[in-house]
């Protein structure tokens, strides 16, 4: 949801694996007149504007995405549905399969091989419930685990082996957390602390270049954040500060080649409105973003994921 929490299954979205591609897919999300279902895609090493490379199943506002570096895969579409793309192909996306539980705003990485989808809500209900599933090949997911909290809109993102589930909101004060899990992605199990962010907030996101993570923006009740931190996904420990996004902002997606992070679309809470602009960042050095260019709607929620 977004920071005012009016709308079910905005933000926490996650994906920009290790397992990398040149071509960034954001999909999905809300705008002003309602949820999305039209998935864009982008050169993530030059910069410019998006392209309309098809659409999901349904209109759908919170889903979460992943890749094996071939196929994409957004779950949450309609809150259960899980869709996928080839990701070098435009087209439509088709049917894979179901989440053990329905639910919108949960967060999804992947180890190259198995995606894991952690969180989310529906209704007054958020989960700890973490599922996972064989990327190649479609079929509905399987229960791997629990996170440390119930929680939606939260940010996910991995280095290949470990897989890293930060901030988000639960339902009790003080709503808004700042806490990392992790999980070890080929083994099931529940997640074990990692740390904590520097704020407690959610709709944010998250993508990494292989060992270090970083996430972007999001938002409480009162107020929306520019900021950027990162970890290094193999050691455990707090955040670091990295830089700032163009524009404080909430429910925004991120992805990655590898080397050059892109955080697309989101809420401008200051002004109210919906933001196509996409930032990007260099993972490994730390500095504000720059911006890239727009996607083809200005919207929130979305969820964000590389390949080809």
């Amino acid at each position: 949801m977004f920071v005012t929490h009016k709308l079910q299954g905005a933000g926490g979205v996650g994906g920009g694996e290790a397992l990398f591609g040149p071509r960034g897919v954001f999909a999905g999300g809300y705008s002003g007149a309602g949820a999305q279902n039209n998935i864009d895609y982008i050169t993530i090493a030059t910069t410019g504007n998006a392209t309309l490379f098809g659409n999901l199943s349904a209109n759908s506002s919170g889903p979460s995405a992943t890749t094996n570096g071939t196929r994409g895969v957004f779950a949450g579409v309609l809150g259960g549905i899980i869709d996928y793309i080839t990701i070098a192909t435009t087209g439509n996306s088709t049917s894979f399969g179901s989440l053990t539980v329905t639910r919108y705003s949960s967060a999804a990485t992947s180890n190259g091989s198995r995606g894991v989808f952690g969180g989310g809500g529906y209704g007054p209900t958020r989960y700890t419930t973490i599922d996972y599933i064989t990327i190649a090949t479609t079929g509905n997911a399987t229960f791997f685990g629990n996170l440390t909290l119930n929680r939606q809109d939260l940010a996910a993102t991995s280095d290949d082996t470990r897989g890293v589930f930060g901030a988000g909101y639960y339902p009790s004060t003080p709503y808004f957390t700042k806490q990392i899990d992790y999980i070890t992605i080929a083994t099931t199990g529940n997640a074990t602390l990692f740390g904590n962010l520097s704020i407690a907030r959610n709709s944010l996101c998250a993508t990494s270049n292989g060992s270090g993570c970083v996430f972007a923006g999001g938002g409480d009740f009162s107020s929306a954040y520019s900021l950027i931190e990162y970890i290094t996904i193999a050691t455990t420990g707090n955040s670091t500060s990295f830089g700032n996004l163009s524009a404080a902002r909430t429910g925004l997606s991120a992805t990655s080649d590898g080397s050059r992070g892109v955080f697309g679309a989101g809420y401008i809470q200051s002004t109210a409105t919906y933001t196509p602009a996409i930032d990007y960042v260099t993972i490994a050095t730390t500095a504000n973003a720059t911006n890239f260019g727009n996607l083809t709607v200005a919207k929130a929620g979305l969820a964000g994921t590389s390949g080809g």
